[in-house]
């Protein structure tokens, strides 16, 4: 307990209010403790504010040094913790109210910290117990799975959207401070308005561009009877994820550049998949450092000299379309949705395999192309 109250003077603003802040009561099946239920926070929030110190931590955009908002007296660690939860909530469809709740949620719990204490075992954003069934210590300090385990739980919540912020998270949580969720409904909905613009599309997952529409209407890749090339990868049977298959190497007629940006894929290989993560250090420990599905297209081939854009709807546009019957290694294949508007990118390796990152708790992995509906292909060197 004195480590919990240790921090409380540097988590909570003045005035501070720490008495009895953590003797919290045993929680139900959520197993989450409010250590910072007397930390008050006003009900205006200054989102201007809140946009600049984002965009200054997420964007490296000027500086937030003579910035200060209520509540992120940590801004460095808070907001990057805080994108993990919008951008995961945003891979599972989970809508804006949602993430807010979750936000919400996380700065009661713990100031959107990944603390590795708690009251009894409850460690992490949500402050999640192991011995409460939420996963094993190592798990729940994973935002990614912590925030997911959050989500999940409020999915399974019936009406939580027509329930307030605080009954939402509450209903989740069982906490033994029910009210102390709302006094952050504010800064959440500050949070959740400008994280969001700084992930790929502004958040959307989705697309009605009539630019990408026009651009992609008389592409002759379009395939929607998901017509797949002579060798379709499954003489290899079943590839377990992260692994390369056993006598698989890359073509010897492939392109240089293709090459090596297939080679740069296959080291991302087992690493977890991010919606909004940039793939620029997937293999570390910031989960938006790790790849989605055009992120690892994107950088694959700027290791390779090769620039594209940061969308699969506008990576569909990138290059030029080719068959799916004559495809080569490096080519871009797009599946899911529509062909003008596809949700989902991988990259062709040649022997009827393709590489990608498939969706949220999975790794980047090869499979077989008899798996995909082939909508779109683009040769982009």
């Amino acid at each position: 307990m004195k480590g919990i109250a240790a921090v409380l003077g540097v988590a909570c603003l003045s005035p501070l209010l720490i008495a009895g802040a953590a003797a919290t009561a045993a929680a139900g099946s959520g197993g989450a403790h409010s250590k910072f239920a007397d930390c008050t926070t006003g009900a205006d929030v200054d989102t201007e504010a809140v946009a600049k110190q984002v965009a200054s931590i997420l964007g490296g955009k000027g500086s937030s040094k003579d910035v200060h908002v209520e509540g992120l007296d940590l801004p460095a660690e808070q907001i990057p913790n805080a994108k993990t939860i919008v951008a995961t909530g945003i891979s599972l469809k989970v809508p804006e109210r949602g993430q807010i709740v979750a936000l919400a949620t996380a700065m009661q719990e713990s100031r959107i910290r990944n603390l590795n204490y708690g009251d009894r075992d409850s460690l992490g954003l949500f402050q999640q117990r192991p011995s409460a069934g939420w996963g094993t210590p190592e798990q729940i300090r994973d935002p990614v799975y912590a925030s997911t385990r959050f989500y999940k739980a409020l999915l399974e919540v019936h009406g939580w959207q027509q329930m307030t912020v605080t009954q939402a998270a509450q209903a989740v949580q069982a906490s033994g401070f029910p009210d102390a969720y709302a006094q952050w409904e504010p800064l959440a909905r500050a949070l959740q308005q400008a994280i969001v613009k700084t992930l790929p599309g502004g958040g959307k997952d989705t697309t009605t561009s009539k630019d990408t529409k026009d651009k992609t209407k008389d592409a002759p890749a379009q395939n929607t009877g998901g017509c797949k090339p002579g060798d379709d990868g499954s003489s290899y049977g079943p590839i377990p994820e992260g692994t390369v298959p056993k006598g698989y190497t890359i073509p010897k007629d492939a392109n240089p550049k293709a090459r090596k940006a297939i080679e740069w894929a296959m080291h991302q290989l087992g690493t977890l998949y991010q919606w909004g993560g940039e793939c620029t250090n997937p293999h570390g420990p910031d989960p938006m450092g790790r790849c989605d599905c055009s992120s690892l297209m994107q950088q694959a081939y700027a290791h390779a000299g090769v620039q594209l854009t940061r969308t699969t709807y506008t990576q569909v546009n990138e290059g030029k379309p080719v068959s799916p019957k004559e495809l080569q290694p490096g080519d871009l294949l797009f599946t899911r949705g529509t062909a003008s508007v596809p949700e989902h990118v991988g990259m062709y390796m040649g022997a009827g395999l393709v590489i990608n990152a498939p969706r949220t708790t999975k790794p980047v992995r090869i499979e077989p192309i008899k798996d995909w509906d082939i909508l779109a292909a683009r040769r982009v060197i």
